[in-house]
């Protein structure tokens, strides 16, 4: 269909001058011949109509010539529930258009385009975008050519689709007639106005109220002409993989931000460092990019399987409610770890979403042959630390030394015997409010000897939810290590059968300690009457101190690297009664591990003291600026401090030479300093190969006026923390040479 629209005069190439009207023409194309010459800034259509006796040759001047619209592709992001578009990368935005080009309007079967490193999946027909690894509301999508911003907005809005269609073809008509200032009326009851090939608005024909004026609506055609920064698209090879885990409650960061946006915005920061920093083995191909993946643990735990926050909720005081919905929502968790139930829980969820991430992304990068490392912040490191530790290294399945449980005891520690005085099923079912489930296992004919034999998996099979599940799986484990005690006749209390434990373990086992892989804890010759673990699984019963006694499950890989950011690890193997880490000791299936915190850190403890020897105070490393230099705040606080200590020093030495000119000592001059023996730690044990695990992080100018005022802040300040994405990546690139940002 051709529309010519329009009134022209012109002279014909004879010379003859004609005058006609145009008008709209539904020709076929088969008797149509259609093309153009360009002569003298003269667009000349010679078109042949043989049948309709009009004229053929028609000649107009062009000012302008129309140029095609560069469409670009935006994804609609929910900020403070309002609309916020956002480009794709300009490579996405290509394999979009490629795709769309190829497929067209009328395409019935859904195309898959992988944006964004492939963390997205856009469905094209649909026109929304799916995240792939995490659960989130699916992203509208649009193909856009023009927008539209008010007096009040922030940003440029893009048209719909449709719409853009009708005012790219207004635009075409209009270029090509060179006529402007023509009123078009869009299908939305808007008027746009075009004035000139730049100048385009848009205003409504009733205004809100007759009071009201309303401010017309300014228009740009193509993505060029508006203020938006395009994102750099990332290199389609990844080196390494990186799992980070959170830690208490839902929200990372000071602005309550979820996992998933921290996850991005340290994602972001490591790219960029990757270009300033590794530029050059960037431009050699030599590396691509690192993927982080978050990992979400507390949205299972508060869930629905579990029922634990309507638990919470129906014993929880109505005064100062938002107040003890935060409590419940975060520092609940700590108690959480601590019950067996719930650790449980926390442990297998953040162990099989890892493994599940891990094969999920193998699927979608089958030629991944990199590293995985895994990053934990706060409760999520300690999680990570306690899994780590518990890791077989066998291929049969053979559970690593460490792994040995060592049950340890006060001398007044009972013993729970609620799970062994039961006789019989229904009365171990009844004494824990489960009798429901006393006919599902009377028709698997489960007494209470197979009930000794079954897992947590077989339970579930018979479809016992999670709680009465864990439960009974909690009671059986102590009923099965119950009934190894010889409590009856024999045991009047704990002491004797602890103290022949104890006697064993330090005589029985001397010969075979000697031959085993270091255990986590060690116990000092001095320190035999402090009660203390020597494994890491710390079995203990009801009572005591430990870790809660659970069955750790598999990583289905091995980690290069732990990156513990803001940890309490320290704090928990001192409550759980370790003294001392084996300076031979390390991770089963982990060869690094980063002890990450910043200075006010209120929830942060170190690592080192308790590898070190009492009497050495060894400081932690110092994270570099990502700039390449120390922070100038810290650079004049270390100055002033020199140059004071440097002054005390000489008037010391000036007093110290007064004073012994008029002694009776025939000593000339001032004595010596006592030299000091300069100890410099290059190994401290193992977990880090023999490298330094505590890393602290340089506050700010504004963090040093006040560090209780940015304590809070300091513990949640990793994500977005570029020092600390730097250590990451040098850790992860290992030899390849880091340039200097400001070299």
């Amino acid at each position: 269909s051709i529309v010519l629209c329009g009134r022209h005069s012109r002279e014909s190439p004879g010379g003859e001058s004609m005058m006609f009207c145009l008008v709209s023409f539904n020709l076929y194309i088969d008797k149509i011949s259609l093309h153009s010459t360009e002569k003298h800034g003269n667009i000349i259509f010679a078109v042949h109509w043989p049948w309709c006796g009009i004229p053929d040759v028609l000649s107009m001047n062009v000012v302008e010539p129309y140029e095609p619209v560069q469409h670009h592709w935006f994804y609609n992001q929910q900020v403070d529930s309002k609309d916020s578009w956002q480009p794709f990368s300009r490579e996405d935005s290509r394999r979009l258009e490629d795709a769309y080009s190829r497929v067209g309007k009328c395409e019935k079967d859904e195309v898959v385009v992988a944006t964004d490193g492939r963390r997205y999946d856009v469905r094209l027909r649909e026109r929304k975008c799916y995240s792939v690894y995490w659960e989130q509301k699916p992203a509208e999508v649009k193909r856009c050519a023009w927008f539209h911003k008010g007096s009040k907005d922030m940003s440029y809005t893009p048209y719909s689709e449709e719409l853009s269609d009708i005012l790219e073809d207004a635009y075409m008509i209009a270029v090509t007639l060179d006529e402007w200032k023509q009123n078009l009326e869009l299908p939305t009851g808007e008027t746009v106005i075009l004035h000139n090939p730049k100048v385009f608005s848009e205003c409504k024909d009733f205004p809100p109220s007759p009071t009201e004026r309303t401010q017309p609506r300014t228009l740009k055609r193509g993505i060029e002409n508006i203020p938006v920064e395009i994102p750099e698209g990332e290199p389609e090879i990844v080196d390494h993989l990186v799992f980070m885990v959170h830690g208490i409650g839902p929200a990372c960061d000071i602005r309550l931000r979820g996992i998933v946006q921290c996850v991005n915005e340290f994602r972001i920061a490591s790219n960029s460092l990757i270009k300033s920093h590794f530029r050059q083995s960037e431009n050699l191909c030599i590396i691509g990019r690192v993927e982080y993946l978050p990992v979400n643990w507390h949205k299972v735990l508060h869930g629905e399987s579990t029922g634990v926050d309507k638990d919470i909720e129906r014993i929880t005081l109505p005064s100062i409610s938002r107040l003890r919905q935060f409590s419940n929502d975060t520092v609940l968790d700590l108690f959480f770890y601590n019950s067996a139930m719930y650790c449980q829980t926390m442990v297998d969820t953040v162990a099989s979403e890892i493994n599940r991430l891990h094969s999920l992304f193998l699927q979608r990068h089958p030629h991944f042959t990199g590293h995985v490392s895994l990053v934990g912040h706060s409760l999520g490191s300690l999680i990570l630390f306690d899994l780590l530790t518990n890791q077989e290294t066998d291929a049969d399945g053979k559970p690593h030394e460490v792994c040995s449980s060592a049950i340890i005891l006060h001398e007044d520690a009972h013993v729970d015997t609620g799970c062994s005085s039961y006789e019989s099923l229904e009365e171990v079912l009844k004494g824990h409010g489960l009798e429901e489930y006393l006919s599902v296992l009377h028709s698997e004919q489960v007494d209470m000897e197979s009930l000794m034999l079954c897992s947590e998996k077989d339970l579930k099979d018979v479809g016992i939810p999670l709680g009465p599940r864990k439960k009974i799986m909690n009671c059986v484990k102590k009923w099965k290590v119950i009934t190894e005690i010889p409590y009856s006749p024999l045991f009047k209390g704990a002491q004797w059968f602890m103290a022949e434990v104890e006697r064993f373990a330090m005589y029985g086992h001397a010969a075979q300690n000697e031959t085993h892989s270091p255990s986590l804890g060690m116990r000092n010759a001095h320190e035999h009457q402090t009660p203390t673990t020597s494994a890491v699984d710390y079995q203990h019963f009801d009572v005591g101190i430990g870790q809660v006694s659970i069955d750790y499950p598999q990583l289905a890989f091995h980690p290069q690297a732990l990156f513990a950011m803001g940890s309490p690890i320290g704090m928990f193997l001192t409550v759980r009664g370790l003294k001392r880490i084996d300076p031979n000791y390390s991770f089963p299936t982990c060869k690094s591990f980063y002890n990450i915190f910043h200075p006010f850190d209120p929830v942060a403890y170190r690592i080192e003291p308790m590898i070190l020897p009492q009497d050495v105070d060894l400081l932690p490393m110092l994270i570099p600026h990502h700039k390449g230099r120390k922070r100038m705040h810290l650079e004049l606080k270390e100055g002033l401090t020199r140059v004071s200590s440097d002054l005390l020093g000489s008037l010391r030495m000036v007093w110290q030479n007064f004073e012994y000119s008029f002694s009776d000592l025939n000593i000339c001059g001032a004595v010596p300093p006592m030299e000091q023996k300069e100890r410099n730690f290059t190994k401290v044990g193992m977990l880090n190969r023999g490298r330094r695990i505590d890393f602290v992080l340089q506050e700010t100018p504004i963090e040093s006026f006040n560090e209780y005022l940015f304590a809070i802040q300091s513990h949640l300040c990793y994500w977005g923390s570029e020092d600390t994405a730097l250590l990451v990546l040098r850790e992860i690139y290992g030899n390849i040479p880091v340039r200097n940002a400001l070299s």
